[in-house]
């Protein structure tokens, strides 16, 4: 299943910079992983923003979740998810019954 997920972070302004370094990090390590897994289809950086827009594809909605909670900076984001249909006009044989 294809999900359009947008992700806005608000870090705290009084984060410490070394803490929001090591945060920062230890996102892209995760996203790299959630990449190389299959579940970031493709994702695009907003500029001049902490925000991003993607292709995710999971088992279901509970596995997105799981995925998104995994995120380290989850607590700090603003997720919006779109769960996305196959349009009759997309040509790659899927059944479309």
């Amino acid at each position: 299943m294809k999900f359009l997920v947008r992700i806005e972070v608000r870090l705290p302004p009084d984060l410490a910079p070394e803490a929001r370094s090591e945060l920062l990090e230890d996102e892209r390590r995760r996203g790299r992983e959630l990449k190389e897994a299959g579940l970031i289809v493709d994702i695009w950086r907003i500029p001049g923003r902490l925000e991003n827009v993607g292709i995710w594809s999971a088992q279901g909605p509970t596995a997105l979740h799981e995925a998104l909670r995994s995120l380290p900076v989850a607590g700090y984001a603003e997720i919006e998810v779109t769960a996305l249909a196959r349009h009759p006009l997309t040509d790659d044989g899927d059944d479309l019954a």
